[in-house]
C-alpha cells in the first residue's frame, strides 16, 4: 500500500502458540499492534481500531407472482457478537478538515498498541458458508486532513470449544434398520443392517471405528458402503436454507444373495473440517455418519448416525472409559460384536487446536498417576476377580460353619494348653 507519504499500514497480532496463527475464545483477550510506515512527515487527525465479531446469512429465492411477473425474495439476517472501538492516536471527531488537534507523524516506521477482550458469552465458531458467515476482524483507519481515509481490515479466528470428552458425546450411537424388496407380486427376503459406533464426538484426524453386521436376504447384489455428511443450515425470516456436503466415504466388498458381511471396527477417517456450530441461532453445522446399503434399482437402505465434531480431543484416560462403556454396551443380541481393548489413540492436541489452548486443558498428573496405576498387577487381580461368579447361599454356609468349627478347637486347645 503506497498512499503519498504513507508507505504502509498493517495489523499484526499477539499469538502465544507454536503456529503463530491468531486464534481465540470467548473471554479471551486480543492484542497486537497497528504499524504506520511513512517516507515522510505527515500530519494526522486519528488513527482509529473497529473489532466486530458477527454471523450473517444471506441467500434469495425467485417467486412467480402470475402468469408473466416473477420477483426475487431476499433472506437475510445477522447476529453481531461484539463491536467496539478504540482511538490510538488523535480524537474521536474527524469529520472537519481544520488544522487544529494534528499531530505530526516523522519519516520513518511506527507502531500503536491495542487490546480488547472478546465478550464471555458463547461465540459462534469462525466459518465461511454457502449462505453465510461468522468472520470477526480488526480494521485500522488512518484520517488525514483533506486526504481520504487510508484504511486496513484483517480477520482472526474464533474458536468456541467444543470438548469432546463429556458424558453425552461419549456415549455410543448406534441403530438398526430392515427393508424387504418387492417387485410386483414378487417378494424377495429382506436386508438388514446394524450399526454402532463408539461414542458421538470425535475430532479432526481420528478415525471413527464402525462396527456394523450387513445381511443380504434378498435376490440382488448389494453394497454396504459409509460417509461422513456436513450439513449446513441457515435461518432467516422464519425460512430455512440447507446444504449438504460430502465429508469421507468408504464401500465394503459388494454382498451376494444370501451373504453376510461383518465390520469389526472399519475405519473411516476424518478429515480436516470446521468444528460443530451448535449455539448459533441463524447458523448451524452438524455432521452425521451414514451407513448404508446400495441397492440398485430400489431406494437405499440407511441409518444416520449423529456426530459433533469438536476442538478438545479425547484424554488418554478417557478413551479407556469410552472404551469399557462401549465393551459394556456392544453385548448387544443384534450386533454381538466386541470393541477393542485399547482402540486407536486419537491424533495429539497440538495438531487439533493451539499451544495456548492445550496448556489450559491439560489433564491433571492425578488422572495419568490413576491411569499406570490401572495398568499394574492389582488392576488385573480385580479385573480376574470382577469376572468371577458370586458364591451360591449354600457355599457361604459351609465356609462360615468350617470357620466356627476351626475357631472353637483353637479356643478349646489355647484352654488346655492354660490349664497344662
Amino acid at each position: 500500500m503506497v498512499l503519498g507519504k504513507v508507505k504502509s499500514l498493517t495489523i499484526s497480532f499477539d499469538c502465544f502458540n507454536d503456529t503463530n496463527i491468531p486464534v481465540y475464545s470467548s473471554g479471551d483477550t486480543v492484542s497486537g499492534r497497528v504499524s504506520l510506515e511513512v517516507t515522510g512527515e505527515i500530519r494526522v487527525k486519528s488513527l482509529k481500531v473497529h473489532a466486530r465479531g458477527y454471523a450473517k446469512v444471506r441467500w434469495t429465492e425467485s417467486r412467480n407472482a402470475g402468469s408473466n411477473t416473477a420477483y426475487t425474495q431476499n433472506y437475510t439476517e445477522e447476529v453481531e457478537y461484539f463491536n467496539c472501538k478504540d482511538v490510538l492516536l488523535g480524537h474521536e471527531r474527524d469529520d472537519d478538515n481544520s488544522e487544529e488537534g494534528l499531530h505530526t507523524i516523522h519519516s520513518g516506521r511506527h507502531e500503536y498498541a491495542f487490546s480488547f477482550e472478546l465478550p464471555q458469552i458463547p461465540l459462534a465458531t469462525s466459518f465461511e458458508g454457502r449462505h453465510g458467515s461468522v468472520r470477526y476482524w480488526v480494521k485500522a483507519e488512518l484520517h488525514r486532513p483533506w486526504l481520504l481515509p487510508v484504511k486496513l481490515k484483517k480477520e482472526f479466528t474464533v474458536f468456541e470449544h467444543i470438548d469432546i470428552n463429556t458424558p453425552s458425546l461419549l456415549s455410543p450411537q448406534a441403530g438398526t434398520k430392515e427393508k424387504t424388496l418387492c417387485c410386483w407380486f414378487c417378494t424377495s427376503g429382506p436386508i438388514s443392517l446394524s450399526a454402532k459406533i463408539e461414542r458421538k464426538g470425535y475430532t479432526p484426524g481420528e478415525s471413527i471405528h464402525i462396527f456394523a453386521e450387513i445381511e443380504n436376504c434378498s435376490s440382488r447384489m448389494v453394497v454396504p458402503k459409509a460417509t461422513i455428511y456436513q450439513t449446513q443450515a441457515f435461518y432467516a425470516k422464519g425460512k430455512m436454507k440447507e446444504v449438504k456436503q460430502l465429508v469421507a466415504n468408504l464401500r465394503g466388498e459388494s454382498l451376494s444373495s444370501g451373504k453376510t458381511e461383518t465390520w469389526n471396527g472399519k475405519q473411516l477417517k476424518i478429515p480436516p473440517v470446521s468444528p460443530s456450530i451448535l449455539d448459533c441461532s441463524i447458523i448451524r453445522v452438524e455432521y452425521t455418519l451414514m451407513v448404508y446399503v446400495d441397492i440398485p434399482g430400489a431406494m437405499d437402505l440407511f441409518l444416520n448416525l449423529p456426530l459433533v465434531i469438536g476442538t478438545i480431543p479425547l484424554h488418554p484416560f478417557g478413551s479407556r472409559t469410552s472404551s469399557v462403556s462401549s465393551q459394556g454396551s456392544m453385548n448387544m443380541n443384534w450386533l454381538g460384536l466386541t470393541l477393542p481393548e485399547r482402540p486407536e489413540a486419537p491424533p495429539s492436541y497440538a495438531e487439533v487446536v493451539t499451544e495456548e489452548n492445550r496448556q489450559s486443558s491439560l489433564v491433571p498428573i492425578a488422572a495419568f498417576d490413576c491411569e499406570r496405576a490401572l495398568q499394574g498387577p492389582l488392576f488385573a487381580y480385580i479385573q480376574e476377580f470382577r469376572f468371577l461368579p458370586p458364591p451360591l447361599y449354600s457355599e457361604v454356609g459351609i465356609a462360615v460353619k468350617i470357620w466356627l468349627s476351626e475357631a472353637s478347637c483353637r479356643k478349646v486347645s489355647n484352654w488346655y494348653s492354660f490349664l497344662t
